[in-house]
Order: C-alpha cells, then sequence, then structure tokens
C-alpha cells in the first residue's frame, strides 16, 4: 500500500457537535470519526494509534474553534496552537466505536466538556509554568514521533526488510501512545482521579521507561492516594534521570512531610528552591516543615515568599496563617486562612486552623462552624473532628465533646487519644 502520513486516506470524516444550549455553561459534545489507511509496515496496533493521534487532534481543533468565541479565552491572547495544547491537557477523548479490517482502522471519538470549565482550567494551566513546560514537551514528543513515523514509511517503502527501520517505527508508535497516556494522566488528575491517573501514568512508562515527567505525575498521584513510599520511590527515578526538575523534589518533599521527615523535607526543597528560586510550592513545603519543628519565624518568612510567587497558593495563604497564629497574631491568622479558603473551599485544613484561631479568641459559635465545614469537606479528617470536641468542651456539652473526641480517636488522632485516656474513656 502506498501511503505517507502526509497523505493519510480520509475515508470519511463526520463532525457532530451537540449544543442544548447556545450559552456556556453546560455540557457540549464534540464527535468526530476518522479512517486511517494502513501501509505494509502498519500492524493494528500502529494504525489505531496514528488513527487516535488524527482524530483526537481534530477534536481539540474543533474544541479550540468552539472556544474562542469565549470573551475570557479571547483575552488570554493565546494562538490556536497553545489553546490546543493547553486544552489536552484537561479534556479526555472517549472512543465510542472502532473497527479494523486489515487494511482501514475506523475510529468514531468524542469529548465532552463543559466550556466555562475548560476555560478556567485553561486560564489556571497558562499560569502554571511547569504545567506549560509539560504539556509543551509532550505535544513536541507527539509531533516527533509523527515525523518519524514519516520518514520511515517513506524509507520502508523501499526497503522493507530493514529491522532496524522496522524497529525504529515500533519505537515511534510507542512514544506516540505514551505521550497520549501521559495527557490522560493529566486530566485525570485535574478531575481528581488519582488512581486512574497512576494507571495512565504506568502504561506511559511501560512504553516509555525514560519517560521522567509520567515518574513525577505518577509521584504527585501517589501521594494523593497516601502511598507516599512509592511516590517517593517515583521521584527519586526522576532525579536519577534528570536531576535539573524543581517538581520532582517538590513532590519528593511533600511525601516526606506525610511521613513525618521534616528534615528531608527541608533538603528537597531547599534543593527545589536552588533550581528555582520563586518556587512557591518549594517555600511553601519548607514552610510547613518549619513550622513542625517549632521555627515559626522561618516558616512565616518562606510562606510570604510563597505567596509572592504566587498568590493563587492556597497552601501557602494557609501556613502563612498557622505561621501568624502560632507567633500569636491572630488577625493576621484569620485574614489569611480565610484567604485558603477563598482560593479553595474545600480545604479542611484551613477550615480547622482557622476554627482553632476562632476557639482561642471565645468565638465559639464560628469556630463550631468552621469545624462542620471542615467535616463535609473531608469527612476522612480526624483533626475536624478533634476541634469540633475541643469546641463543645469549651461550650459545656460535655456528651457532644466527648462523641467527637471519640471519632477522631478512632481515626487515629494522638490528641483526643490522650484526652480520652486521661478522663478514663475508651474509644474502641
Amino acid at each position: 500500500m502506498k501511503s505517507s502520513l502526509t497523505r493519510i486516506t480520509l475515508i470519511s470524516l463526520l463532525i457532530v457537535t451537540s449544543i442544548t444550549n447556545v450559552a456556556f455553561a453546560e455540557t457540549k459534545t464534540f464527535i468526530k470519526e476518522y479512517t486511517y489507511q494502513a501501509s505494509e509496515v502498519d500492524s493494528k496496533v500502529s494504525s489505531r494509534a496514528i488513527a487516535l493521534q488524527e482524530v483526537k487532534r481534530l477534536l481539540l481543533e474543533e474544541l479550540g474553534t468552539y472556544l474562542e468565541s469565549h470573551t475570557e479565552i479571547v483575552n488570554f491572547q493565546l494562538t490556536k496552537d497553545r489553546l490546543t495544547a493547553l486544552t489536552a491537557g484537561i479534556v479526555q477523548t472517549q472512543v465510542i466505536k472502532e473497527k479494523w479490517d486489515g487494511e482501514k482502522y475506523w475510529l468514531q471519538a468524542e469529548i465532552k466538556a463543559d466550556p466555562d470549565e475548560v476555560v478556567k482550567s485553561v486560564d489556571s494551566l497558562r499560569k502554571d509554568d511547569h504545567r506549560n513546560k509539560e504539556l509543551e514537551d509532550a505535544n513536541k514528543r507527539a509531533e516527533a514521533a509523527l515525523r518519524e513515523i514519516q520518514e520511515l514509511k517513506k524509507e520502508l517503502a523501499l526497503s522493507k526488510k530493514d529491522k532496524t527501520k522496522v524497529a525504529r517505527y515500533d519505537e515511534a508508535i510507542k512514544e506516540l501512545t505514551a505521550t497520549d497516556w501521559f495527557l490522560k494522566g493529566i486530566s485525570l488528575a485535574r478531575e481528581g482521579k488519582h488512581r486512574e491517573a497512576i494507571i495512565a501514568n504506568t502504561k506511559a512508562i511501560e512504553l516509555n521507561p525514560r519517560y521522567v515527567s509520567a515518574y513525577i505525575n505518577r509521584s504527585y498521584a501517589y501521594s494523593r492516594v497516601g502511598e507516599y513510599n512509592k511516590a517517593i520511590a517515583d521521584s527519586n527515578k526522576a532525579v536519577s534521570m534528570d536531576p535539573r526538575i524543581p517538581l520532582a523534589y517538590n513532590n519528593r518533599a511533600f511525601a516526606f512531610s506525610r511521613l513525618g521527615n521534616m528534615q528531608q523535607v527541608i533538603v528537597d526543597s531547599n534543593k527545589a528552591i536552588e533550581l528555582d528560586p520563586k518556587n512557591s510550592l518549594a517555600y511553601a513545603n519548607r514552610a510547613q516543615a518549619y513550622g513542625r519543628l517549632g521555627n515559626h519565624r522561618q516558616a512565616l518568612s518562606d510562606s510570604l515568599k510563597a505567596v509572592e510567587f504566587d498568590s493563587r497558593n492556597a497552601t501557602a495563604y494557609n501556613n502563612l496563617a498557622a505561621a501568624y497564629g502560632s507567633l500569636g497574631n491572630y488577625e493576621k491568622a484569620l485574614v489569611n486562612y480565610s484567604k485558603a479558603i477563598e482560593l479553595n473551599p474545600k480545604y479542611s485544613n484551613a477550615y480547622i486552623g482557622r476554627g482553632i484561631t476562632y476557639n482561642k479568641l471565645g468565638m465559639h459559635n464560628q469556630a463550631l462552624e468552621d469545624a462542620n465545614k471542615a467535616m463535609e469537606a473531608d469527612p476522612q479528617n480526624a483533626s475536624a473532628f478533634s476541634l469540633s470536641g475541643d469546641v463543645y468542651l469549651k461550650l459545656g456539652d460535655n456528651e457532644h465533646a466527648i462523641s467527637n473526641y471519640k471519632t477522631a480517636a478512632k481515626m487515629g488522632n494522638e490528641g483526643s487519644q490522650k484526652f480520652l485516656r486521661s478522663k478514663g474513656i475508651d474509644w474502641y
């Protein structure tokens, strides 16, 4: 069969845009179908990979065209290529139907998206230097793989038995597929589907064991599901392959913080800051470590830096509030906890911090309200129930206090366990 990537035979192309309302804020569905005419060197796997890449490109272009009518997108002043690259890390392409007859691979796929939510995500991503670099790198990888496939097809058309070129062709297909899995991992993580993100990044790594960014993103996902040792192992792997990426150290610092190793948090944060002096996340991680070690003035200094370099970093404001509270400046503590909550309305620990501060100031009703919001945001956060117990104790409601302390104790909250033991109360 005579074929090259630049002259892929388009057997059929269907564009269906399902719009339930002309206004934004409702989910839109974009559907396209594409048929790839295989060459003699193509297999079912390679044909599917190329067809999927092409239909995905067409879908993202269609979504980008639709989004360009949105005022905010216009204000972002993004090129069409950059808008397409950013949306690739936000939405997922789902295959609806597919068919292979040995010569042609046909795919029908869709993207479902709430345009308003996509615009918000685009705004966030375009300001995130690391994510921008990741997506740019992923696009370059895909483009390079496609160019390699194109050239090798031309060469293999003349020499179909060149095993070296056939092997290179197979590797290019693997790279194309690895990139697709990597981008799926990014979008899954953004949706909070961290277990699925782990699977997607694992597939990318299986196809390309040198995919540093996949290890970094899988490390993050492991931490989000509480598998901190695996997160550290992935960060170690990423650092061993490329010691110049600050996020690898940030991820490892976060995992170490959850394991209680504050000294290692400081070591990794120092390295991340050395590589990127304006690394807000590294300052936030180090601030938290210094706070846990009782060095509240250094925690305050680092938190101020974190906020300076990223005014959208809710964790930085939470740490800043905690430092102010530890130094006795409750007014500024409340202001910064509230800012953290404004940036992340589901930030359980910020509600807890603000609630503790309110309780210290004798504002028990506000403290109880924040404890309840913390429970709502994260029902597994033992500290929220412990705070509720503290507030009820202050209010003289021992029955509710003991009930909440028991719940916190069962979750492993040491402070609640200690209090109940002191009263001779069993929580099992």
